[in-house]
């Protein structure tokens, strides 16, 4: 329990840490005054205050977010004309959109450079050993045997379990002509995969060629140059964004259960064990959750990086913002969808961890 909530406040630490740091930069940038820099909410724990700059930065009680206040954030705080110049409320509207978005993009930032980190580091990767061979499938028909390693499809170099398993995916089921190393001899065997009904990352039943076969326990871990490593973090970002957007949208639609949503519970058991797994798949894990935080930032919900965005989007196609009556009602609901979105992760964790009847 100590070690798994230990690297749950490491882990979400530092995100909240790199996405309050983007809003503290781009206001000092832009020439707003930061009155407070929190990590965390609620009671001040621990603090100082800049003699230079006058910022106070601080550790507060609730570890589950943090903040950036900044001076003239809200419209009806009195300001003399000396410090009007350092208000947010001052600068024009492209300014505000960029320290709002600063946030969300220092997270995305951090995936990107945890993630070629971890290449560079090394990452484990399955290797194309075949550790099962289903009864009366294509693979069993062509011959293929448990412990057969696939190094070529057609003319393709197979050296990777995701390479041999995507391969076989975008074959149409076309006729693949395999090379295969058992014993030390290489082999060809001409194997059609079959359409058959799976269920994919969401639960949802897809068609998709295939020939019967699962990986083995055997990996291989593989490190990177820089520049191949930054080129994987970049790849590796962007495949976790579009896969984040997708489940998001899935579970906005309906199509994928909000059972399937993790709270501060799920956080700390899995950086827990991304941490036992060395240092690439904490790097890995810490990037996967830095996208969420920054996709669930962006969403246009009142009280977010996103609502605030929207709002901004408004007042610079009306010229002027909203009034504060609709903005305060509708953060008022924000706040309430968050705190309902809260509740039911928390309960989807205590489901999984303590189960009822068991």
């Amino acid at each position: 329990m100590i070690h798994t909530t230990f690297w749950a406040i490491v882990v979400l630490g530092v995100l909240i840490f790199v996405h309050e740091l983007g809003h503290f930069l781009l206001a000092r940038w832009h020439g707003v005054r930061v009155l407070v820099f929190s990590l965390g909410f609620g009671p001040r724990v621990y603090g100082w205050r800049s003699a230079q700059s006058g910022t106070e930065y601080r550790l507060s009680a609730i570890p589950l977010g943090g903040y950036v206040k900044m001076l003239g954030e809200a419209d009806d705080e009195p300001i003399s004309a000396e410090e009007l110049p350092f208000a947010f409320h001052s600068k024009t509207v492209l300014p505000r959109m960029l320290i709002v978005a600063a946030g969300p993009f220092f997270n995305f930032r951090f995936a990107f450079l945890a993630l070629a980190a971890a290449h560079m580091v090394g990452v484990g990767e399955l290797l194309p050993v075949l550790g099962t061979v289903t009864a009366n499938s294509p693979a069993e028909a062509a011959g293929l045997r448990k412990g057969d390693r696939i190094t070529y499809i057609d003319e393709l170099p197979i050296s990777r379990w995701s390479t041999l398993s995507s391969t076989i995916k975008a074959s149409d089921g076309r006729l693949l002509t395999m090379t295969v190393e058992r014993n030390g001899t290489a082999l060809i065997v001409k194997v059609t995969p079959q359409l058959k009904e799976t269920k994919n990352l969401f639960g949802e039943t897809v068609r998709v060629p295939l020939i019967g076969v699962g990986p083995g326990d055997r990996m291989d871990t593989v490190s990177y140059g820089v520049g191949e490593s930054l080129l994987k973090g970049w790849e590796h970002t962007w495949s976790m964004t579009m896969l984040t957007l997708t489940s998001t949208w899935k579970m906005i639609t309906q199509v994928v259960s909000a059972d399937q949503i993790g709270g501060p519970l799920m956080i700390a058991d899995m950086a827990g064990k991304a941490a036992d797994q060395g240092t690439s798949n904490l790097l890995i894990f810490m990037a996967l959750i830095s996208v969420n935080l920054a996709i669930l930032n962006l969403l246009p919900v009142p009280v977010l990086d996103g609502g605030h965005l929207f709002f901004l989007t408004i007042e610079a196609i009306r010229g002027k913002p909203l009034q504060e009556s609709v903005q305060m009602a509708a953060n008022r609901f924000g706040m309430t969808l968050l705190l309902l979105l809260m509740v039911w992760a928390l309960k989807n964790d205590l489901s999984r961890f303590f189960p009822l009847g068991q």
